[in-house]
């Protein structure tokens, strides 16, 4: 269906929705921390809550024009799977962390603090990096198998992925490159230091590559029917 849309359409696609999603982490982790007379856990909550409603719209209203990927991870393997070419995914991946950049600093706009920002919150460790990975890992599995079985329905998928991620991994689940990038550039509830942020991008992308490694497995159906 994205044949239909422009390339310019597409990459504004990638970009706005990268933007509008990055508002939301950002955004609702100020807000929730701001309310919450710090409790970690309710912030956490709010943070959650606003970032799966945001994508589970941001999928619905852009997959019919991009794909709604707006993540790096996600366009790698779709390159990989011969879904679009490399010269595509460099442009989404462009469009994903500028869009994701920008969203950052409209959030910083809307609570009046400084647009520039440099994130001071450590995000080290083995743990960490395991959590990312496995959050990747299962932010992929979840859309290839979606894909194949429910389309209708990847929107709810990815949404209540990542909202049941943000808890079950030490990490509270990035799994997206263009969203690390960014939260290192805002000293906020959502920020991880621009030193850590090229482990966890490393973990997302072998992540994502695990995960397309064993759902090109599972989902390769047999020759014959199994008796």
């Amino acid at each position: 269906m994205t044949e239909r849309y422009s390339a310019g359409q597409r990459l504004a696609a990638e970009a706005l929705g990268s933007a509008l999603l990055l508002a939301a982490v950002v955004g609702s982790g100020i807000m929730g921390e701001r309310l919450a007379g710090g409790n970690v856990a309710i912030a956490l909550i709010a943070n959650t809550a606003a970032t799966g409603a945001m994508l589970f719209v941001l999928i619905t209203i852009f997959g019919p024009v991009s794909g709604a990927h707006f993540n790096p991870a996600v366009s790698v393997v779709a390159t990989l799977q011969r879904n679009i070419t490399w010269s595509v995914c460099a442009a989404y991946v462009a469009a994903q962390v500028a869009g994701a950049l920008i969203g950052v600093a409209a959030a910083h706009a809307m609570f009046e603090m400084p647009i520039v920002q440099v994130s001071l919150k450590p995000r080290s460790g083995a743990a960490q990096l395991f959590s990312e990975f496995i959050a990747t890992f299962g932010l992929i599995t979840c859309i290839l198998a979606t894909v194949r079985f429910a389309p209708s329905r990847i929107a709810a998928a990815v949404a209540v992925y990542i909202t049941a991620a943000y808890w079950f991994t030490a990490s509270t689940s990035f799994a997206n490159p263009a969203v690390t990038l960014a939260r290192s550039v805002t000293d906020t509830f959502a920020g991880i230091r621009p030193i850590d942020a090229p482990a966890f991008i490393a973990a997302q992308l072998c992540g994502a590559l695990a995960a397309m490694l064993v759902m090109s497995w599972l989902l390769s159906p047999r020759d014959r029917p199994a008796r």
